[in-house]
């Protein structure tokens, strides 16, 4: 038993969970290609302040992708999950995709990986089209799948609809590949804005139709994080054939993978990251055509999933490495450019409670133990 406190400052006795046998495939899921976005572990040792070079824990960074990849699931590197645009530093995340895209390889797993802009300082939309290229074939090189991420410099240069065209209709040509377009809305960066030429969601839906069927033979996939459900579902059914959906929507994503009969997603998440055994069981299930056991296997994550991506959204990567911490499956609660400090005591605790209802935690004493010491830390007397 621990003692927690609840949102009103009270104290209150919570009895863990036991932890639940989760079993792990023999291979990738069949009926839905699943990635789950993953973090990196900063070193605790290193400077990870605000503003500095991040400095990543490589053995748990990898470790914590072996994990993934053991519940069959592709992992999703370098994204905002990362921490891209929020301490991630190019250089890091270099070699992070070099390093990651080796470990695939040698497994024979699934692995792709972002490319942006944030290397650079473009002044132009040609300065745009010449950084997303150098970051694509370090991509390429690595031997990882393109991602190709939404650039805040061309969310701030473009004008309209035709300038997103005049640069993505010179980068798509470049991919060996087909890539994998990413679609981020505000809630996870609002400096996204308006990204595709519009406010209007409509508006900026047309544009990347437009886009996407346009060079369909150069995409797998796009990946859209809107958390609108209803929008997935009708931009999915107006794809052109062959181009995937991976749904980025950590509210809504058991009931878009498993889809209405006629569309459904893929996914590519980062409440993956945290999920990963039940996503696996979901996922094993729906290949066996055992809806009822899809539903169960997703349906105590959802909760959970809500709150870690609750507002302000672009935040959420603190839960994922806070759960990850207590799973044990990295050394400590602490993040580059210091963003563990990004959400207060009394939503941590819920992610604890959430996960532990979920019966995500393999060692549920252990995660008790790690979260009074985080309770000693901020001063809770019990």
């Amino acid at each position: 038993m621990i003692t927690l406190p609840a949102a009103d400052g009270t104290l209150y006795d919570h009895v863990p969970s036991d932890p639940v046998a989760w079993v792990k495939p023999d291979g990738p899921p069949t009926s839905r290609v699943a990635f789950a976005a993953a973090h990196v572990v900063a070193d605790p040792l290193g400077d990870n302040s605000p503003g500095a070079p991040a400095v990543v824990d490589w053995d748990s960074t990898l470790a914590f992708r072996r994990h993934l990849w053991s519940y069959g699931l592709g992992v999703a590197e370098a994204m905002d999950t990362a921490q891209r645009g929020m301490g991630l530093d190019w250089a890091t995340t270099r070699e992070l995709i070099r390093r990651s895209a080796a470990e695939a390889g040698h497994l024979g797993t699934r692995i792709a990986a972002g490319a942006g802009t944030d290397h650079a300082d473009p002044a132009t939309l040609d300065d745009v089209v010449r950084a997303y290229t150098e970051q694509l074939d370090v991509v390429q090189d690595a031997g990882a799948q393109v991602i190709v991420m939404a650039s805040r410099h061309l969310a701030r240069l473009a004008t309209g609809p035709a300038d997103y065209r005049h640069v993505y209709d010179r980068i798509l040509p470049h991919a060996g590949a087909p890539v994998v377009l990413h679609w981020l809305g505000p809630m996870f960066d609002p400096a996204l804005e308006g990204y595709w030429g519009s406010s209007d969601v409509d508006e900026a839906t047309s544009a990347f139709l437009d886009l996407v069927h346009h060079h369909a033979d150069r995409i797998d996939g796009v990946k859209v994080s809107l958390l609108n459900a209803d929008h997935e579902k009708a931009l999915r059914a107006n794809l052109p054939a062959g181009v995937r959906l991976y749904t980025g929507d950590d509210f809504n994503y058991p009931d878009l993978v498993k889809g209405d009969g006629a569309h459904h997603s893929d996914a590519l998440l980062g409440i993956f990251a945290a999920i990963a055994p039940a996503a696996s069981r979901a996922l094993q299930a729906l290949d066996a055509g055992d809806e009822a056991g899809y539903d169960a296997a997703f349906a105590p994550t959802l909760p959970l999933a809500r709150h870690v991506f609750g507002p302000p959204t672009y935040y959420y990567k603190t839960g994922i490495a806070f759960l990850a911490w207590l799973s044990g499956l990295q050394p400590g609660f602490s993040m580059v450019a210091g963003l563990h400090s990004a959400r207060g005591l009394p939503h941590l605790v819920e992610t604890y409670v959430l996960a532990d209802r979920a019966g995500l935690f393999p060692d549920p004493e252990l995660a008790a133990y790690r979260l009074s010491s985080l309770l000693d830390v901020h001063g809770v007397v019990r």
